[in-house]
């Protein structure tokens, strides 16, 4: 099973509600939030800030990332540089930033997110080409050990430029809420194949609960 499937008319606006629910319904003081990147994440960064101000206590909030690419923080390819533009400047601040940094490896990230033990919210998003994260179909990333939680990647297509820091499915897995936010008829194919049980990375993705949130143009059949 892939998760539930909602079709939304907006899905920056369902994104926001299923973070705030998310964190009122958490299991401790501390709110571990997981970001992504992409166009699509921005505008569900931005809605999240101008919905939660009220009903989430950012200082509470401890802000890691999913996948970042090998590029300066400052760079417009940067995740972190989305994250901390779209939310994190917006929000005014929160309890904890931890930045994947390429510089670094794998090895500090792999340390830090088992220290973390189960993050409450993962965001991912999902590629043309059934990608998530930085989980590209044929990569190396894939086939990890189960006890690694952190890898460098890259796709093996050269579609995606940039050699990639990445959350693992292991690590991914170790989610309680797993919120997927899919736009545009581009991606219509990929969910598609992921609802059919293709055998691509978005569709290995396993967690407590898996919550796909996909507009109308890119709604399988």
């Amino acid at each position: 099973m892939f998760g539930e499937l909602k079709v939304v008319d907006d899905v920056a606006a369902a994104f926001a509600a299923e973070v705030i629910a998310a964190y009122q319904r958490r299991v401790a003081e501390d709110f571990s939030l997981v970001l992504s990147g992409g166009e699509t994440a921005r505008t569900c960064y931005e809605r999240l800030a101008a919905e939660a101000d009220d009903q989430i206590d950012w200082w509470n909030v401890d802000v890691y990332w999913g996948d970042e690419r090998c590029v300066p923080s400052d760079s417009p390819d940067s995740n972190e540089r989305l994250g901390r533009e779209a939310l994190l400047e917006k929000v005014g601040g929160v309890h904890a930033v931890h930045p994947m940094r390429y510089t670094d490896g794998a090895d500090p990230y792999q340390l830090l997110v088992g220290e973390v033990g189960s993050f409450d919210l993962v965001h991912l998003g999902l590629g043309p080409d059934g990608h998530t994260a930085s989980l590209f179909p044929g990569s190396d990333g894939l086939n990890a050990d189960p006890g690694r939680l952190v890898v460098m990647n890259r796709d093996p297509s050269g579609r995606n430029p940039w050699e990639r820091m990445t959350l693992t499915l292991s690590a991914i897995a170790r989610s309680r809420l797993v919120i997927f936010t899919v736009s545009g008829e581009s991606k219509r194919d990929a969910i598609q194949g992921v609802v059919d049980g293709a055998d691509l990375p978005a569709g290995r993705v396993r967690a407590e609960q898996v919550i796909w949130l996909v507009d109308p143009a890119a709604a399988p059949a």
